[in-house]
């Protein structure tokens, strides 16, 4: 009962983190949400294990979080490693971003998020070429 009490509780917290976003999560969610980014399909929020991830796709076993300031306490930091750990062990491969970055540079973002999950010299879909970012 215990352990039902705590996904409950998790699942509401989930919810309730896809509809309060930061500025950082949100801008992210427009470039990766209804597949816009190299047609990749993108969860908010999602439940795995015991964690809340900012965003996850399944098919490419790929996790990107978007970091704000708090992540640099110490405490915070022997958290993430933590988690990142489990998450790894599971699997899943974890790109980490400040909010800074998202919010000055998406391209880029997105960019490393396209090369992470092995689509970088694969065809743009027709109205992308837009992201790509040239030196």
């Amino acid at each position: 009962m215990g352990h039902d009490l705590v996904l409950s509780r998790q699942r509401k917290n989930a919810k309730y983190m896809r509809r309060v976003m930061t500025d950082a999560e949100l801008k992210l969610w427009n470039e990766l949400r209804a597949h816009r980014l190299m047609g990749m399909s993108f969860r908010r929020q999602v439940l795995i294990g015991p964690y809340i991830i900012d965003f996850a796709c399944s098919t490419h076993n790929l996790i990107v979080e978007v970091d704000g300031s708090q992540h640099a306490d110490p405490e915070n930091v022997e958290r993430d490693v933590a988690r990142s750990a489990y998450l790894k062990a599971s699997g899943w491969t974890i790109l980490r971003f400040w909010n800074d970055d998202v919010i000055r540079d998406i391209d880029n973002v997105c960019q490393h998020i396209v090369i992470e999950a092995g689509l970088a010299a694969a065809e743009m879909p027709a109205g992308e070429a837009a992201r790509e970012v040239v030196p």
